[in-house]
């Protein structure tokens, strides 16, 4: 089992603890034990025969051993136990944005609610806003909940469906007679959520030993599928399709299994157009099948260059494919500096030297500290007294820094007013600053936007963080006018994130194109609050990748001059 699977046994634990109205101080070490799971980079089996994992902060004896326990049979008897307590509908309520263990506690001792289908029919009927410190409007914010709850249960975050999916792809590559698997699908096309994981593998003659192989390591029974092809369930209940070609047809079968439903009809389109036909069999002439034993020679015998998987939505790829002005996209290697990162002065698990030696290893040459300003109590604000004492270390690093630069930038909290926290004497002092909402969040959409572009007003301001406040699968973006909102950062010259939290991934990819053709930057921030969570940078590229940005349009693949440079301009 990986790390994953450990990570929500720990999360699970620390709900159910929650709901029964336990410990706060043994949930919260539940709860923090993930979390530093979460951020651990190594793996799992590894730490724990080394010891590394008892030594790692957050991490106790009693989680310890629910971890082994996971990493060694793949289950939980601590859960297990748990599960028997406490109603699964009441666990479920929990994923319903705005209802916490506190409130469910209550709608089941006071209403014997134990499910979210009782749940709705409760805010329904009155009986939910009938209850002390609920209310009608409570009642509303919880139907839209579970509206949206169902909407995206079958989903997963794209992150932990990547992990999956590779994992899928080492267990099948070493099989006798498969010569090459590589993950295709939506994972592929790197989409913010999942519905399932795709695998192509090129092999001769072993398709139906992989099937009998595959199927004895699903979580569920086989489900019915083609000749060439097996459907079924991983351990960790995410669907999975592994498509057998030979290997002359490898290039055929995966840009088939990648492609969204529309490029595909857009290409078929382009090959018949050509004298082709293009179809789930294969590329076919009058002559017969067309060899594809890789995808740039199925897209050079339609006279296209290759086009990147990102961008493989049905938009008009193929035409620029065939014009040959497909976009050179951003690479994480393009990234100069690694914007948005929290240290242990607000929420983040590591200092600044800790975090300045992680960026300079992985090859930026600057960094961009980014702490939560004041307002933002819950995750540790940083004080004036804290600013200064951030400051003064980041000089002393700066004078031993061998060229690699630390910047002073500060996540500062856009308050309900538009105003930013602090005041302009102390926002002076930064480098640069990102301005973000972490409250209020359920403003109309007339008043949210008043509130951004207000924000966008004051000259201090260089970046706008998680511009929609979105949170995939857990909650919607706030209602705002994004158009205004990129219409008034091309104005002020304020620049735009990509957050890379995998949770995030906001501006949405679909919003890019447009805020690079009104001129605004994008500025691509890794929200890392660990050093693991530095990778979510790459993310982030994903994200520009999908919305067909290029180098010059990454706000951060500039030098630390050219970046300060940009941020003293407002000013």
């Amino acid at each position: 089992m990986g790390k994953h699977a450990a990570v929500q046994v720990l999360e699970s634990i620390a709900s159910i603890l929650e709901l029964k109205g336990d410990n706060p101080f043994k949930v919260r070490a539940f709860s923090n034990a993930a979390h530093a799971l979460e951020a651990y980079p190594g793996e799992l089996s590894q730490a724990l025969a080394s010891g590394e994992l008892a030594g790692l902060k957050g991490i106790g004896r009693a989680t310890l051993d629910v971890v082994s326990e996971v990493v060694r049979t793949g289950q939980s008897s601590a859960l297990a136990a748990l599960q028997q307590e406490v109603p699964a509908g009441l666990v479920e309520m929990l994923r319903i944005s705005g209802l916490g263990a506190t409130k469910i506690r209550a709608l089941h001792q006071q209403l014997g609610i134990a499910t979210v289908a009782e749940l709705e029919a409760a805010a329904r009927d009155g009986r939910l806003a009938d209850l002390p410190r609920f209310g009608d409007k409570t009642a509303q914010k919880i139907l839209r909940g579970i509206e949206f709850l169902r909407r995206t249960s079958a989903f997963r975050l794209s992150h932990h469906a990547a992990r999956t999916a590779e994992q899928l792809r080492r267990a099948v590559q070493p099989i006798g007679g498969v010569e090459r698997a590589e993950v295709a699908g939506s994972v592929r096309r790197r989409a913010e959520v999942v519905r399932d994981v795709d695998l192509v593998v090129a092999c001769r003659g072993a398709a139906p030993d992989l099937r009998a192989r595959l199927g004895a390591a699903a979580a569920a029974a086989d489900v019915p599928a083609a000749a060439g092809s097996v459907s079924f369930r991983l351990e960790d209940d995410t669907p999975a399709d592994v498509y057998f070609t030979p290997p002359e047809r490898f290039g055929h079968a995966l840009l088939w299994a990648t492609g969204s439903p529309k490029h595909l009809e857009r290409l078929a389109a382009h090959a018949a157009a050509r004298g082709y036909r293009l179809d789930r069999d294969g590329l076919w002439r009058d002559d017969g099948a067309v060899p594809c034993p890789d995808e740039q020679a199925l897209y050079a015998a339609l006279g296209l260059a290759w086009i990147p998987p990102e961008l493989r939505e049905g938009g008009d790829e193929v035409a620029r494919a065939a014009a040959g002005t497909l976009p050179r996209l951003v690479e994480r290697e393009d990234l100069a500096g690694a914007l948005h990162c929290h240290s242990v002065y607000s929420d983040g698990t590591n200092t600044v030297a800790e975090l300045a030696g992680a960026c300079r290893a992985a090859g930026y040459r600057y960094l961009g500290i980014s702490d939560h300003s004041q307002a933002a109590a819950y995750a540790g604000g940083l004080s004036e007294e804290d600013v200064a004492r951030q400051h003064q270390e980041i000089d002393a690093l700066n004078r031993d820094g061998g060229g690699f630069r630390i910047l002073k930038g500060i996540e500062a909290d856009i308050l309900a007013d538009g105003a930013l926290d602090y005041g302009p004497r102390v926002l002076d002092r930064f480098d640069f600053v990102i301005g973000s909402i972490h409250s209020r969040m359920e403003m109309d959409e007339a008043t949210m936007t008043r509130r951004v572009l207000q924000a966008m007003d004051d000259p201090h301001l260089t970046i706008l963080g998680h511009p929609t406040g979105r949170l995939l699968l857990s909650r919607d973006p706030f209602r705002i006018d994004v158009h205004a909102v990129i219409a008034r950062a091309a104005e002020r010259g304020v620049a735009i994130e990509i957050n890379g939290d995998p949770h995030r991934l906001d501006l949405d990819w679909r919003l890019c194109a447009e805020a690079r053709d009104a001129g605004v930057a994008l500025g691509i921030g890794s929200d890392a609050h660990s050093l693991a969570g530095l990778e979510h940078a790459e993310l982030g590229v994903g994200v520009a990748r999908k919305g067909w940005l290029e180098r010059g349009d990454i706000l951060n693949t500039r030098d630390a001059d050219g970046f300060l440079a940009y941020a003293r301009a407002r000013r």
